[in-house]
């Protein structure tokens, strides 16, 4: 007999666990199926490790400068990157069994196996018959197996895997995906990096750091191409500093392994190519919805560019079948997943005031040296839509605590409604601006003016000062600069 749900997700990602949880506070029985790793690829090899080994560079970096900040440190200062990797490694397994610790908590029965969708309202648990990218995490204790289950509403939550371009294939050991650059069995001491987008420069960003020859190669004319060109110019010039080659309107056409070694053909904008050989390549070209193996076909489901169609609530066009996450198209970030997975589930149990999420108002952060965080129009997006505009400036130089801190390679910038003072953009660039960014979003979600922002008061001495300031500058009355 088919055991019944409420509620069925399929993927335990950020999508799919937050929604499970909610949809039992919600007093709905709940069922997740996994194939892989509890908490997905966010915590197991994405969002969460990848900080890990951030971290270390970060302290890395502080300890080789120490006598910035008239410190003496004895001794050679090197990397053990057995140990970072390890260290990376237990933080992926303590938020792994975090999710499980949740789903016992909140009494989420938890399905191993691969989910089939066989008509509306049911899916069949098989064994796992395709190829795991990563190795499998631990299997949780007391978890369901193989069978038919049935549930009013089905959840796809199943996530993203690295996009791969013909010919240039990741094969694990020359060239990587984010997999593999997470846990090198040696430091390379070259890398080439093909792309400039999240992925792609934070990894580069972290081997810079330990010493490795970076080279990133970007298709389009700017680093990070979703950020505002300010910015993006502002971070270039600190990774050129840093001893990072980056070539723009350029791409890798061609790969050519060596035993021990990659050699990229490298066309440039003039048509020139350039061969840069390194040790190891990672691709970093995007990431395409895990729409394969589901039986989205047979039911009929739409799909577009390797996503499902959804409206804003995560409904499909068949009824009682729902899609979150990165499987439901961009941003591909944690924290849409999170919101949508909460508004559907909250639309399913009919409660009141429920918003379809407004994707302007997502912030996107990139943990490179400087980070980068944004929200909302860029300046180029919000001109390009005919919007008379203010837009403001601060640079970090000109603020005490980042000065302090040794820290004064940064700005704010952001960009109002001539009109009515809205606020439609904040960007910024520098330390622990993915941490200031929220600061913004709030901000835009309550429809703040510039009025607004000038009479909020700010702590001294903070870096958010910059914040406040570079909204009195978009209106000629900087107080700092």
């Amino acid at each position: 007999m088919a055991q019944n749900y409420d509620v069925i997700i399929i993927g335990s990602g950020p999508g799919g666990y937050i929604a499970a949880i909610r949809a039992a506070q919600l007093g709905m029985k709940v069922a997740v199926v996994e194939r892989e790793h509890l908490a997905g690829i966010c915590s197991n090899w994405g969002c969460i490790p990848t900080k890990a080994l951030l971290r270390s560079a970060d302290v890395l970096h502080s300890a080789q400068h120490a006598k910035n900040y008239g410190l003496k440190l004895e001794g050679t200062i090197s990397p053990d990157l057995q140990a970072i990797v390890a260290r990376s490694r237990g933080i992926a397994e303590r938020m792994n069994g975090g999710v499980g610790f949740l789903f016992k908590k909140n009494k989420v029965d938890i399905i191993w196996g691969e989910a089939k969708l066989t008509k509306p309202g049911e899916i069949v648990v098989g064994p796992i018959t395709k190829p795991i990218v990563q190795p499998q995490g631990p299997i949780p204790k007391n978890t369901l197996g193989e069978g038919t289950y049935t549930a009013k509403h089905i959840i796809v939550a199943t996530g993203a895997r690295p996009r791969a371009l013909p010919g240039i294939e990741p094969d694990g050991k020359l060239i990587w995906t984010y997999f593999e650059a997470m846990k090198p069995e040696k430091m390379p001491k070259s890398l080439l990096v093909m792309g400039s987008g999240a992925i792609g420069i934070e990894f580069a960003s972290f081997y810079r750091t330990m010493g490795v020859d970076v080279t990133v190669v970007e298709v389009l004319s700017q680093v990070m191409p979703v950020e505002d060109a300010e910015i993006s110019t502002f971070a270039k010039k600190q990774f050129d500093k840093q001893g990072m080659k980056i070539l723009l309107e350029a791409k890798v056409s061609k790969v050519e392994k060596g035993a021990d070694s990659v050699t990229a053909h490298v066309e440039k904008k003039d048509g020139t190519i350039e061969k840069i050989t390194a040790d190891r390549m990672i691709s970093a070209v995007g990431v395409v919805g895990n729409i394969e193996n589901l039986g989205l076909e047979a039911l009929g489901v739409k799909t577009d560019r390797g996503c499902i169609v959804i409206d804003g609530y995560g409904k499909t066009n068949v009824p009682g079948l729902y899609a979150i996450g990165d499987v439901a198209g961009p941003p591909m970030l944690a924290h849409k997943a999170e919101h949508e997975a909460v508004i559907c589930i909250e639309k399913i149990a009919g409660l009141p005031n429920v918003h379809p999420i407004d994707k302007l108002k997502i912030p996107g952060c990139t943990y490179c040296n400087p980070q980068v965080a944004s929200v909302g129009l860029t300046e180029a997006k919000a001109k390009a839509e005919g919007r008379d505009i203010r837009v403001g400036r601060f640079p970090f130089v000109a603020n005490g605590k980042a000065i302090a801190l040794g820290e004064d390679q940064g700005m704010v910038k952001t960009i109002f409604d001539n009109k009515t003072g809205e606020l439609i953009g904040a960007h910024l660039v520098g330390a622990e601006v993915t941490e200031l960014i929220q600061g913004f979003v709030v901000a835009m979600n309550l429809e703040t003016t510039e009025e607004d922002l000038m009479h909020t008061i700010f702590p001294h001495p903070t870096i958010s000062e910059t914040m406040k300031e570079s909204v009195l500058d978009a209106y000629g009355r900087a107080l700092n600069a």
